[in-house]
């Protein structure tokens, strides 16, 4: 109330300040006795300033009466949202059923500048092929192209080559998959240090020969067991050339599923690896596997200074209609761009695999002949049937004619008399033998064609940036450079199909268990990341580095480097790596006095929260025991804004009171545990609470038992049996009641949401906004596909399903549970195969505004079956639709009829969307999924799949390694604003909200609870820890905070150095949906951050541009430089904080 009648006399006083003006302006006019003399005969000029100073007072009126307004809605929304309770602190329930909270009082706003909207309206160059336009005109028919089955016969003129001759690189290169069908480790000790220790010996050989290697990961194992004499030869094949470290990061990065953090983080991990150990830098990248590639890669690689890049798995149809046009080699620019700065140069292989038979030219059954690890007595052999023949004097000129004929061919699908013949496959060169089959063999041909002038061709080993490097020089163009004539490509290229109707989008799903553990691994390791580098900064800053574990800087590089491999089997371990950063830096960072840190590493001083028992088991809950002592509860929040939410911990007793730091008792939800969808558990209760967290902080909140709280209010459950005879049991003092069957509609309500939901599944079915009177039709469905009858069935990668799905049935109807209360109200649906919870939090602010949904997935028992969740609105978005690019970008989808159901799945690794003139519907996720569109109005994701048959893609086994899974989304219904203006619906880009970006944030990066562990010495003074002096503009994003490795040779590689690299991206935004009040002061600055000002207690002294990878440095900045961050851009800072 204090809040109110401050503002209402506030405005009040403004409008009397502007009646009175009026007034004495007038009473002056009326009053002059000269002016009344002369009314009769005013001259024009003074009636003339008195109509304008009339004018004026009008507009001021309507200025004041517009701030009135604009005061009044603000009280309201304050009002409205639970910012303002009736005298007292109780929470109350209103009208309609909601409950209104009191709250801590602080208003809050949200101001985006208007040119901060008009990136996502303004104009783009257009681009020669956009992916979109190219597949509406494809027809995807596969006919069959003779010996390039999925392509075309090619021919050629003898005398092409006459005047410039053909220029050949044979790039020899080994594919090595860090886990796939073995392990990592396994693949190491079983293939890869054999490749790497007879490169050694081979390429020193002949100075002719080349070799590319990627993955960094393996490249370090060998490095660490290896003595300093192999390695200063290795380090000398690089710098001279003859080995190219290509991309350079630590894995081979899928393009789907992963997180553009993770991709990120990768990068850097290896390219940081290069810099210390061989003092090298990645100009070319290479990606011949993953499964289908992401536009978001070429930005990343550009960002990072390489200038140039192969792709090779892209759908045929789509090779086969560039290769037709000569457009496999691009410019790949953003879609977004408004110029060419994201251009990079983009080769894209023609023909089915990178495997030899598919690489020197378009006949397999030719270039098999060429790839002599298969000479015959070997292991593997031609499936054309004709063998390769080792080459020697009496068959060098028909077998050099007859490799050249390809190279030709091959060359004619591209703008270049320059051609690019990769030589190698999976874990090839692992034999000494190998290396002379190959080396030894080609050299005889490459001989026999360069010696003989009218074959017009120049053949040599070569790397990859060789290759580029003639490209470039052919074309009188820079490195990087735009060759004339060379089209610029726009968008991405999923789904990826290899052969008829098989699309790899299955995987997109595969092992969702998995999926979300790697997100929660990704968002704990930005965490630790954040608080290490701030907690040493702080440690120098007081001159207490030596009491601060900075040893845990080997952890991090454990858990970087974990990550970055991602394989089930040391997840765990990596999870435990992450919070024992966090706990150690969060124990120092929240003591009052430094003086008394001390650190055991038996002893922590922070326990976690969710604990897991096994790598394959759902967290569950620490109990925290109260008594009438305090106990400390830490918050840390991941986000890089200020945080209004719900925290829900697991205490032993019903008579919890929750106080903030300074002692201010806060309302609390008291609700049960559940140990079946109808009895109540006696072994705890869990205990909801609003927190108001500062940005990148920790907060400190103290638990009792205590008699006295009478803030803390029970949860109100009923349950719907549906004439199920469950046994019901509940646990004082918690009611429990039961419902009679019911087929209508019932709801749910909070300040900002009201949910309807069927009596007879207890799926949601509607969804209103407060300030909407219309109910938004949000139909939940829940389906199964099956796979085809056929010998090709769905798989691990493969989606081959049988049909269009069917709706999900069982025999006995859900049981429903409703809980409401003053902080949260759920409805669970228990059913036989899943447990689908959608929960909305009664807090002001983002956390208040999307529903919170979990799928809880066990099909361990199917067979050959697919769960998928499916959303029906009336929302008009036609065959439109929109997903995710690895959480940095949206790119627009088209509904296809002409393609099958399963070519219309994409990857949702954060969000897709459907929107129409009125709404806009979101479905975030915190894992990644495959999802679609096949109606208008509709979206639909695939939860799990069971397939018991392997797909005939390597893998040799099937998906039946299920999981009991707990899938986490958020759905966000927003409507337009009414006078703004929609972006074009069918254009190349879209962009999410501010409230669509910041819901994803706090799903993707959850809250993290820390209770602080009891101590027989008590526990010292506590204090919140707030690392940020001002507020970040809301639309940057803090990427990571990342503190550098010593880098010089030979220094001891898990030891900080001074240097920490900022990673900023500011995301752009789509302004025409109305924007809602975030619960915390929320401005943008046109890209503009001073870094100077930004962390308390900490000053900069050093701010330098960098690459995104830290391998190329600018000039440095001044300290108190304001630094500009153009829409979408990620930019690398190297700071020095102390």
């Amino acid at each position: 109330m204090k809040l109110k009648k401050q503002v209402t006399v506030c405005g009040g006083a403004i409008f009397c300040v502007a009646v009175f003006s009026l007034y004495l302006m007038l009473d002056r006019v009326q009053h002059d006795p000269a002016r009344r003399q002369n009314a009769g005969n005013f001259p024009r000029s003074q009636i003339s300033v008195l109509q304008n100073r009339i004018e004026q007072l009008e507009q001021l009126l309507e200025e004041n009466h517009q701030i009135i307004s604009h005061i009044k809605d603000s009280v309201l929304e304050l009002t409205d949202t639970g910012a303002v309770a009736p005298s007292g602190q109780l929470p109350f329930r209103s009208a309609n059923g909601s409950w209104v909270l009191p709250f801590d009082g602080r208003p809050t706003f949200l101001s985006v500048m208007p040119q901060d909207c008009q990136f996502a309206l303004g104009r783009r160059k257009d681009t020669e092929l956009q992916m979109l336009d190219v597949y509406s005109l494809l027809n995807f028919d596969n006919v069959d192209g003779g010996v390039w089955k999925q392509g075309f016969e090619i021919s050629y003129e003898p005398n092409e080559w006459d005047k410039e001759p053909l220029q050949v690189f044979v790039v020899p290169h080994s594919h090595n998959d860090p886990g796939w069908i073995k392990t990592f480790d396994k693949y190491y000790s079983d293939q890869t240090q054999h490749i790497f220790n007879n490169m050694l010996v081979k390429l020193a050989e002949d100075p002719r020969r080349k070799f590319i290697w990627s993955e960094i990961s393996f490249l370090a194992k060998w490095w660490d067991s290896v003595d300093t004499q192999k390695q200063e030869t290795m380090r000398k094949l690089i710098l001279s050339g003859q080995l190219e470290i290509v991309t350079g990061g630590w894995v081979m990065t899928d393009e789907a599923n992963v997180h553009y953090f993770a991709m990120i983080d990768q990068l850097i991990e290896g390219h940081q690896w290069l810099e210390k150990n061989i003092g090298v830098t990645p100009r070319s990248g290479w990606a011949v596997d993953p499964f289908g590639h992401s536009a978001t890669m070429p930005y990343l690689l550009k960002r990072a200074n390489l200038t140039s890049m192969l792709i090779q798995r892209v759908h045929y149809s789509i090779k086969k209609h560039l290769a037709f046009s000569r457009n496999l080699e691009f410019m790949w620019r953003q879609a977004w761009d408004t110029d060419s700065s994201t251009d990079i140069f983009c080769h894209m292989m023609p023909f089915y695999s990178y495997d030899v038979p598919h690489t020197c030219g378009p006949d397999p059954k030719i270039c098999c002949q060429f790839d002599f690890k298969r000479l015959p007595g070997g292991r593997v052999n031609c499936p054309w049937k004709v063998p390769p023949r080792a080459v020697v004097e009496a068959n060098v000129a028909e077998r050099a004619t007859l490799l050249l004929d390809q190279y030709r061919k091959k060359s004619k699908l591209f703008r270049s008399k320059v051609v690019l013949v990769p030589l190698g496959d999976d874990f090839r060169y692992d034999k000494a033998l190998e290396w002379d089959q190959q080396y030894l063999n080609y050299q005889k041909l490459f001989d026999y064609m360069n010696s003989h002038p009218e074959m017009h061709v120049h053949a040599q080993f070569g790397t990859l940036t060789d290759y580029f490097n003639a490209i470039y020089k052919m074309n009188g163009v820079a490195q990087g450079a735009r060759p004339p004539d060379y089209p610029v490509l726009s968008g991405d290229f999923f789904a990826y199909a290899d052969r008829e109707d098989h699309y790899w989008s299955g995987y997109y799903t595969s092992r969702p268990f998995y999926k979300n553990f790697d997100r929660v691994l990704e968002s704990h390791l930005r965490g630790a990341e954040i608080l290490y580098s701030l907690a040493v900064a702080h440690a120098r800053h007081l001159g207490m580095e030596g009491r601060y574990p900075v040893s845990d800087y080997t952890f991090l590089t454990d858990a970087r480097r974990s990550v970055g491999l991602f394989q089930h089997h040391d997840a765990i371990t990596v999870l435990k790596i992450h919070l024992k950063v966090i706990i150690n830096a969060a124990h120092f960072l929240i003591l009052k006095n430094k003086d008394l840190y001390r650190f055991y590493q038996t002893e922590p001083f922070l326990e976690t929260d969710d604990r897991r028992a096994t790598q394959d088991s759902l967290p569950q809950r620490t109990l925290i025991e109260l008594d009438p002592s305090p106990r400390y509860l830490v918050l840390f929040n991941p986000v890089e804004q200020e945080r209004l939410c719900v925290v829900t911990v697991l205490v032993n007793t019903a008579r919890v009171r929750v106080l903030t730091e300074d002692g201010q008792t806060l309302p609390a939800q008291l609700s049960a545990q559940w140990t079946s969808p109808s009895e109540m558990s006696p072994d705890g209760y869990q205990v909801s609470f609003m927190a108001r967290l500062p940005a990148l902080g920790l907060a400190v909140f103290h638990l009792y038992d205590s008699f006295d709280s009478p803030l803390t209010l029970r949860s109100d459950a009923a349950l719907r049996l549906n004439g199920r005879g469950l046994t019901v049991r509940g646990v004082d003092p918690l009611p429990l009641r039961t419902l009679a069957a019911d087929e209508r509609r019932f709801y749910i309500h909070s300040q900002s949401l009201t949910l309807g939901f069927s009596g007879t599944t207890g799926l949601l079915e509607s969804i209103r906004r407060k300030d909407d009177p219309q109910e938004v039709r949000v139909q939940m469905e829940m389906l199964i596909y099956g796979t085809r009858p056929s010998k090709d069935k769905s798989g691990a990668y493969l989606f081959l399903p049988d049909g269009k799905a069917k709706p999900y049935t069982q025999k006995e109807r859900p049981v429903v549970r409703v809980v409401e209360g003053p902080l949260f109200s759920e409805v669970v649906s228990h059913y036989q195969h899943f447990q689908l919870t959608v929960r909305i939090n009664n807090v002001p602010g983002v956390d208040g505004l999307s529903l919170d949904i979990t799928t809880l997935v066990d099909i361990r028992d199917q067979a050959n079956k697919e769960l998928a969740m499916r959303l029906v609105t009336d929302i008009q978005s036609k065959d439109t639709f929109f997903t995710d690019l690895n959480g940095f970008q949206i790119q627009p989808r088209r509904y296809f009829k002409k393609l099958p159901l399963q070519a219309n799945f994409y990857p949702m690794p954060t969000m897709a969307y459907i929107q129409d003139t009125q709404y806009r519907l979101t479905l975030h996720t915190a894992q990644a999924l495959g999802v679609a569109s096949l109606d208008s109005g509709q979206l639909e994701v695939i939860l799990d799949r069971r397939l018991m048959q392997d797909d005939n893609r390597g893998l040799g086994q099937g998906l039946k390694d299920n999981k009991r899974t707990a899938n986490k989304f958020r759905i966000l219904l927003e409507r337009r604003a009414g006078a703004s203006k929609v972006p074009k619906e069918d254009g190349p880009i879209s962009f999410p909200s501010l409230l669509s970006h910041m819901t994803s944030a706090i799903l993707n990066h959850e809250v993290l609870a820390l209770p602080v562990v009891p101590k027989k010495r008590g526990v010292p003074p506590l204090r919140t820890f707030s690392p940020l002096s001002a507020a970040l503009p809301c639309d940057i994003h803090l990427l990571n905070l990342r503190m550098h490795p010593l880098c010089a040779f030979q220094q001891q590689e898990h030891v900080p150095s001074p240097y920490t690299a900022l990673i900023l991206h500011r995301k752009g935004l789509d302004c025409s949906l109305e924007a809602q009040n975030p619960g915390f002061n929320c401005s943008t600055t046109q890209g503009r951050l001073a870094i100077a000002g930004l962390l308390q207690s900490l000053d900069v002294h050093l701010l330098q541009p960098m690459s995104l990878s830290l391998m190329f440095s600018s000039t440095p900045l001044t300290n108190t430089s304001v630094i500009h961050l153009d829409p979408m851009e990620i930019s690398t800072f190297r700071i020095k904080l102390r």
